[in-house]
């Protein structure tokens, strides 16, 4: 395939208005054949070439005809192509077959592309996916390198090379951790997760894993530490248990430790507990400084401090008043009693506003799984039908496929409002999206 692109070239679908592409006449339908005298190969390639002050790109229009293009610009100008496919390149699927991995916990008759392991390196620089490393060539590796691309986002799950070779079920796990000892000497940017599997990689393994990983700072930024996630759909896996809360608050013990170790020695906090530890652990979520800035809040690293904290700001910015308002909000069982304090200091300025926080319970995938983003239009349906009294309906972005009205079931946001006989609006994950859509919506 890789050959095949090399020779053809790549379909442009979309130039964005007012930039270079269309004030050159580039139009959808060309084909970029190379910048600068080089076959672009992906989206690596095309993001390096492309960054130059001075280019030539050579473009094969809709009637054969090759033009050969000039352009200077400044470092880093977007050109403004939009490709068919974002890696410009077939994706990656994973080889893994990991003993915690999500996808092999869905049920059957979903559709496809909810199934499709990505292990894709381009994926980590382009959209923050998080990568095993053992599908990363060598190739890979020295482009990452040249090109200065960063930063990459790398399930490390363990350093201890044996322990992840069992995780990860594939005998080049182990050796695939090298990788890291060559984007460290090279100075790119890493972010790491830790999917902590109960009686597997936590207790000592866990500090061992997060004693190695402390000799990679400042490059490996942050480490997140994360619960395994487990739905009902486990038959013929691995038997993996859930965390009880002593177990929870001894993790987030083990998280401090390092915390205060990294911070005194590099100004980063570095290793992060996913919000459920602490939920769990019935303990205090920490406060925005400890989170470094937010480098892993797609996952579920600091979540619900920001959303606290977002609120509170836009309760504080309020002049208050006697509006009426009515209104009904669904989340996931996790962000639940969160929304409600927020809600409590919202009426203390605004006493005639109501708004009733509705926790989905997870029947699709089991009563484990406490997230907004794994609830299905089914569940939110049956348990909502009856309850709302005319109500409009208030759901997280996050129920829903990313810039699409369609739950993980399919189920879509107008089927839910006919079932439902209500108006639903989606709301933004911010805090100050939630303040305006409780008032106003």
């Amino acid at each position: 395939m890789g050959h095949k692109l090399k020779k053809e070239g790549h379909v442009i679908c979309q130039v964005v208005p007012g930039s270079i592409a269309e004030e050159l006449e580039i139009a959808p339908g060309d084909i970029l054949l190379a910048i600068n005298q080089t076959p672009v190969e992906d989206v690596f390639d095309y993001q390096y070439l492309s960054n130059e002050e001075y280019l030539e790109i050579l473009i094969r229009k809709a009637d054969g005809e090759e033009w050969e293009l000039e352009i200077e610009k400044e470092f880093e100008e977007d050109l403004g192509l939009v490709f068919e496919n974002g890696l410009m390149d077939d994706y990656r699927s994973c080889r893994n077959k990991c003993i915690f991995c999500f996808i092999d916990q869905m049920p059957s008759g979903m559709r496809q592309t909810l199934y499709f392991k990505d292990d894709d390196s381009r994926l980590s620089f382009l959209q923050g996916n998080y990568v095993t490393l053992t599908n990363m060539s060598e190739e890979d590796v020295e482009r990452i390198i040249r090109y200065r691309l960063s930063p990459i986002n790398i399930s490390f799950q363990t350093m201890n090379p044996g322990l992840r070779c069992r995780m990860l079920n594939n005998r080049f796990a182990g050796e695939a951790l090298k990788k890291v000892d060559r984007l460290y000497e090279a100075g790119i940017e890493m972010n790491g997760q830790i999917v902590l599997c109960r009686g597997i990689n936590d207790g000592e393994e866990l500090e061992y894993s997060l004693s190695v990983l402390a000799g990679y700072l400042p490059c490996l930024r942050s480490v997140s530490v994360v619960p395994v996630g487990l739905t009902r759909y486990r038959d013929g896996l691995y038997p993996l248990e859930p965390f009880t809360k002593e177990e929870a608050k001894e993790v987030l013990r083990i998280i401090h430790r390092w915390q205060q170790k990294a911070y005194g020695v590099s100004g980063l906090h570095f290793v992060h507990g996913g919000d459920e530890w602490y939920i769990l652990a019935e303990e205090e979520i920490p406060p925005a400084d400890n989170y470094d800035g937010y480098l892993q809040l797609e996952n579920g690293v600091g979540m619900v401090r920001l959303l606290l904290d977002e609120s509170e700001e836009a309760i504080r910015a309020l002049p208050g008043g006697d509006m009426q308002r009515n209104v009904a909000i669904a989340t996931g069982k996790l962000a639940a009693p969160f929304l409600e304090a927020i809600l409590r200091k919202l009426q203390r300025k605004y006493p005639q506003v109501r708004a009733e926080v509705f926790p989905i319970r997870n029947d699709f995938f089991g009563e484990q799984i406490t997230v907004a983003g794994l609830v299905t239009g089914q569940d939110l349906v049956a348990q909502l039908r009856g309850k709302l009294e005319g109500r409009a309906l208030l759901i997280p972005d996050t129920m829903l496929r990313e810039g699409t009205d369609v739950f993980l079931d399919d189920y879509t946001v107008p089927m839910a409002e006919e079932a439902l006989q209500t108006q639903i609006t989606v709301v933004k994950s911010g805090g100050q999206d939630l303040i305006d859509a409780v008032l106003h919506a």
